[in-house]
């Protein structure tokens, strides 16, 4: 018992660390080209965010079981939006930067079009299908290199070049996004897997486990960037990962894994004589977006009522599931 319990506190340990570098090296990277964070966050953080299930769901298929990362991006983007963003946005609301985001936004509803259409008309996700996700990620990520380029070029160069002078080398920046990333992934899965050690000897419920630490478990990179970056005064780096994360739910994770190993989805749950995830989880999921998207591409910033009404849905979607 005493070395799960000090491998947990290892991996607590790791993760906090790791999110501080993280968020270190990608801000420092952001203020030295003049780049929006929303756009660092929707591009360079979201990615290493999102390394981590990349690598699980294309073992996954590897093994035969493509099926898993089906669910897994839509329950991804579920929780990241009306748990990890609600959490932020209730605690501290935001202004954002309309334009990075709208690019953001445009594309993740490409993707979940897509994806939906796939799901409600088909059930079947070919390798067709995984090549054209995957595309969908190469053509954001260049328009996003594009739009980094034009902020570059439209700034002024900083009259405080002495500020600019004493500022960590780039290097350094990118050591600490990169090993940041990495100390994140190792300390997730420590956390994770001691957890679920620590929660069996203690006679927790399987059912109960995987509805804690092995879905937190999953979202634990995405959580631990948005509450350093909050606690840092970064928020807007917080919404553009958890926006670009869920984009790249479908179209990287999704995308690698049916390229991989096509497959059909799930259909060992029902409601009404109906497949649940076409009732439920994807109806869900489009709401949680759009509740978190579309009024801060109005009004330009994020409200506390929007966070709340998040975690309301939150609540009422894992209940559901839990008694389902």
């Amino acid at each position: 018992m005493l070395i799960p319990v000090l491998l947990f506190i290892v991996g607590l340990v790791l993760l906090i660390k790791g999110g501080d570098w993280f968020v270190d090296g990608a801000t420092g990277i952001a203020h030295r080209f003049h780049i929006p964070e929303i756009l660092i966050g929707a591009t360079v953080v979201s990615i290493g965010t999102t390394l981590p299930e990349v690598m699980v769901s294309a073992g996954a298929a590897l093994g035969g079981h493509g099926e898993i990362a089906y669910g897994n991006a839509i329950g991804s983007i579920i929780c990241n939006t009306s748990l990890i963003a609600a959490l932020t946005i209730a605690i501290k609301p935001s202004k954002v930067s309309r334009k990075p985001l709208a690019l953001s936004v445009t594309f993740f509803y490409i993707a979940a079009i897509i994806y939906s259409l796939v799901a409600y008309l088909s059930g079947h996700f070919s390798r067709a299908i995984g090549i054209v996700l995957l595309s969908i990620f190469v053509i954001y990520m260049i328009i996003s290199v594009i739009m980094a380029k034009k902020n570059i070029n439209a700034e002024a160069p900083s009259d405080d070049a002495e500020s600019d002078e004493k500022a960590s080398p780039l290097w350094k920046e990118i050591v600490l996004l990169v090993v940041g990333a990495a100390i994140i992934a190792i300390g997730a899965d420590l956390l994770v897997d001691n957890g679920t050690i620590i929660a069996q000897m203690l006679g927790v419920p399987e059912a109960v486990i995987a509805l804690t630490f092995v879905a937190l478990g999953t979202s634990l990179p995405e959580l631990v960037t948005a509450i350093t970056s909050l606690a840092k005064g970064h928020g807007a780096l917080s919404l553009g990962n958890i926006i670009g994360a869920n984009m790249f739910n479908l179209v990287l994770v999704s995308g690698v894994s049916v390229a991989l190993s096509p497959f059909s989805i799930p259909s060992n749950s029902q409601l009404a004589g109906y497949n649940t995830s076409l009732i439920v989880d994807i109806p869900v999921m489009f709401a949680v977006m759009s509740i978190m998207v579309i009024p801060a591409l109005i009004r330009g910033k994020l409200s506390r009522v929007q966070g709340i009404l998040l975690l309301a849905i939150y609540a009422a979607f894992c209940i559901f599931q839990f008694t389902l």
